[in-house]
């Protein structure tokens, strides 16, 4: 059996042991899965990026018709606190938003309170060894509900994705929608091809990850030509580079997908020049862009 960790949490307005936080049977969350949640990296205990979580949060809680229960100054008063009673500097704050307690019926009820809970544990970075070395993956069908859009707790189909990953050794599973390029079980996927930075087109099938937007600033201030488009699986295989991005991973080079090294020539099967520049760029800005 597991143990708990003894981490202060948040639950309803109320502080207190991780270990203890308990919520109804009844709540929908745990019922039908119906609530959103966000995750906020702290490096050196200062947010990074907190207002484009905030949006996020906000317009998943939109989607599912979820009145946002607290303001953004709310928000980062509970997660300063948190933060500042757990031992790491380099951290994850977890938010959970769920409709609240009712009879269970499909349909939403009216006029109850959400469930709100939040929680920090340990920032959990790529190894010195995997980033040197770059991660496998494996590819499979993007079998997940349609609205990858909303960042739900919903996440079964995600679970069985990395599964399927975890079985196989590799860090990620890399997945495509009627042969095109969607995301990871966990992260968003990108391509490098002929020194530019490729990804997936905004849709219902694909989350909005806060480092879509950091990318881009990036690509901007290193010169390199950055463009969302639909993505064919076949480019993704002959790919120059693939790239996985999310909060714990930052930027992480893919160097074997499907047994396959990535890449072309001298560099085949290593991390390539966009990513070593990328993630330089991102360390750079951890430092100037949290709170």
């Amino acid at each position: 059996m597991q143990t708990l960790p003894d981490s202060l949490s948040y639950l309803n307005g109320v502080y207190g042991a991780l270990a203890d936080a308990k919520v109804s049977v009844l709540d929908r969350g745990f019922i039908f899965g119906d609530g959103i949640y966000e995750v906020l990296p702290v490096y050196g205990r200062r947010i990074f990026r907190f207002e484009e979580h905030m949006a996020r949060l906000e317009r998943s809680l939109g989607r599912v018709r979820i009145a946002n229960p607290h303001t953004a100054a709310d928000w980062l008063a509970i997660a300063r606190k948190l933060s500042a009673a757990h031992p790491s500097d380099d951290q994850l704050i977890y938010i959970q938003v769920t409709r609240g307690v009712a009879p269970r019926d499909h349909v939403m009820p009216q006029g109850i309170e959400p469930t709100v809970f939040m929680m920090v544990s340990a920032m959990k970075p790529p190894t010195a060894e995997q980033r040197h070395q770059g991660v496998a993956c494996v590819t499979a069908r993007d079998f997940r509900w349609e609205r990858g859009d909303i960042k739900s707790v919903s996440l079964l189909g995600n679970v069985l994705a990395r599964q399927i990953s975890a079985d196989r050794g590799a860090t990620e599973t890399i997945m495509f929608r009627a042969g095109m390029l969607t995301e990871a079980a966990a992260c968003n996927v990108w391509i490098v091809h002929e020194g530019a930075l490729l990804g997936p087109p905004k849709s219902e099938h694909v989350l909005e990850g806060i480092r879509v937007e950091l990318l881009r600033e990036l690509c901007e201030e290193e010169g390199i030509a950055y463009n969302l488009r639909p993505i064919p699986e076949a480019e993704v295989l002959a790919a120059d580079e693939v790239l996985l991005s999310s909060a714990t991973k930052e930027v992480l080079a893919v160097t074997t997908l499907d047994g396959e090294p990535v890449g072309h020539g001298a560099l085949r099967g290593k991390p390539g020049p966009v990513y070593a520049r990328l993630h330089a760029a991102y360390q750079r800005a951890k430092a100037a862009q949290s709170i």
